[in-house]
């Protein structure tokens, strides 16, 4: 996708040598001087380092360089890599007050987004957004895309063992029994079964039941219909335990139970496997 080319009022705004920052300019000549240039106002800007040279727009360079008298074309000299764009980075970052991303950063940032963001937002693109900015509040520079990627990750999952544990808390044992009853031995289900049998070995369990869409509308659907209603009644769901959840969490727990097959609801942590049950079966119990 072609980007918009700057006009002059964002280069103006964004791409002008201040007075301290020209003094830190000045001690330097050549493709040094104006790569310096460009990398402090690129990070001023966005509060990282380029991660190449195609990043740096045509226009800003040229109106940087006019400013450091330095013909654009030196900027082809520049090491991008090497001491000296490291000792460059140290510069600027002392000059601007940031630091580099450490150990401890990276795991007060997890903290961070697993309490304030990661509760109501489960996408990952969206966290990693807020992971961002937070960087930019805290005066931390960016980690590198794969580093953002397993911090957003890590404080997905924080989020919900948290929540999941939250959610099964406010269940009583024999709640938790049931809900895990649900897909207990329900193989047949996973092979698609559907039942033709009388209760017992031979009957569809209780969650496809559920998940069984109820066809036209009959007596005999009807009464399909409240038996299910009378088997999710059963299982003893209080009305409010999503009631501090955001909804659209509910939602995507909700629709993750649609999809995955009882073998592999199996496989999760009871918290998470009753959590992901419930919120089926408390829409039902609404009904």
């Amino acid at each position: 996708m072609a980007r918009t080319p700057l006009d002059l009022d964002e280069l103006v705004e964004h791409w002008t040598l201040l007075k301290d920052e020209q003094v830190l300019v000045s001690g330097k000549r050549g493709a040094t001087r104006l790569g310096f240039a460009v990398l402090l106002k690129f990070y001023t800007q966005y509060g990282r380092f380029p991660r190449n040279r195609a990043e740096l727009p045509g226009e800003a360079v040229q109106f940087v360089a006019r400013q450091v008298q330095v013909p654009a074309s030196e900027l082809e000299s520049y090491d991008w890599t090497g001491r000296t764009v490291e000792y460059h980075r140290a510069q600027i970052r002392e000059h601007l007050g940031f630091r580099e991303c450490s150990v401890a950063d990276a795991e007060k940032l997890t903290a961070y987004l697993a309490e304030h963001v990661a509760h109501k937002e489960r996408r990952p693109e969206q966290v990693r957004v807020e992971l961002l900015a937070r960087c930019r509040e805290e005066s931390i520079e960016p980690p590198t895309p794969g580093r953002c990627d397993r911090i957003v990750g890590a404080a997905l999952r924080a989020a919900e063992e948290s929540l999941t544990a939250l959610i099964s808390s406010r269940l009583t044992v024999e709640s938790i029994e049931r809900i895990v009853a649900l897909v207990a031995g329900a193989d047949q289900d996973d092979a698609g079964s559907t039942g033709g049998g009388t209760e017992g070995e031979d009957a569809p369990p209780v969650l496809a039941k559920v998940k069984e869409a109820p066809g036209n509308v009959s007596l005999e659907t009807m009464l399909t219909e409240i038996d299910k209603l009378l088997a999710v009644r059963a299982i003893g769901l209080p009305r409010d335990l999503f009631i501090d959840v955001a909804p659209k969490v509910v939602t995507g727990w909700r629709a993750r139970a649609a999809v995955e097959s009882p073998s592999h609801l199996r496989t999760h942590p009871v918290a998470l496997r009753v959590t992901l049950l419930s919120p089926a079966n408390a829409r039902q119990c609404d009904v």
